[in-house]
């Protein structure tokens, strides 16, 4: 079953006389539970295209249709809700808020949404991602690991149907990055959360279920198997 999907997506940038076409006609459809890595050069669209599939941009032309509606029919205080219910994301920065605590930070989301913490819930993702003992520490008193670790609870505490997580491991070395990347996909796995995920490290990349590569825009490869 498709989640989410896209309809000749299409962003285009002005650029001094010039007109670049960032992502060109991109049309292409994602299942629920689906870990899929978008890959491709620096400058080749990935994360405009990430960008606009989870409405932090509006597309120059073309749609996405989310659980059978379009997000270009939702005012902008929906869309709002939408990506604080239904969508979590995760950065290369963390952006935590500094004065508050991992805990406080994790429950931005939950607050925002006037919403009784679920704490059944939010001890199986701490668990999970091994921040028990992090949470009364403040940001400045965590590894990056760490860091990105609570950035990835925050994202999952109001239990999204899709995680959008834009080169979540450019900031860590590589043990750090290995360890997010595989907690990602373990919770992914755990949750039944659909994870679409921008990398330049092929490393990364290749411990998806799917890849798809961005050249110039335009998807140039999709290793999916075709539909039968």
């Amino acid at each position: 079953m498709n989640i989410i999907e896209c309809t000749n997506l299409t962003k285009e940038y002005i650029s001094g006389e010039n007109i670049v076409r960032a992502v060109d006609h991109v049309s292409v459809s994602f299942k629920q539970g689906e870990f899929c890595a978008i890959t491709g050069p620096s400058g080749s669209g990935k994360s405009t295209f990430l960008h606009m599939l989870s409405s932090l941009e509006y597309p120059t032309d073309g749609y996405v249709t989310y659980a059978e509606k379009r997000l270009s029919d939702y005012t902008d205080n929906q869309l709002s809700i939408l990506r604080r219910r239904r969508f979590g994301f995760v950065f290369q920065s963390y952006n935590l808020v500094q004065e508050l605590t991992g805990y406080e930070n994790i429950l931005l989301p939950i607050m925002l949404d006037n919403k009784k913490p679920d704490e059944e819930y939010l001890k199986k993702i701490f668990k999970i991602l091994g921040i028990e003992n992090r949470l009364d520490h403040l940001p400045s008193a965590m590894s990056g690991g760490q860091q990105q670790r609570i950035s990835i609870a925050r994202a999952l505490a109001n239990k999204p149907s899709i995680l959008f997580a834009d080169e979540p491991t450019g900031n860590l070395d590589g043990k750090s990055g290995r360890e997010v990347l595989s907690l990602l996909k373990y919770v992914g796995s755990e949750l039944g959360v659909s994870l679409i995920l921008v990398t330049h490290d092929l490393h990364v990349a290749e411990q998806a279920d799917r890849v798809l590569t961005i050249e110039d825009g335009k998807i140039v490869n999709d290793s999916a198997p075709p539909e039968v």
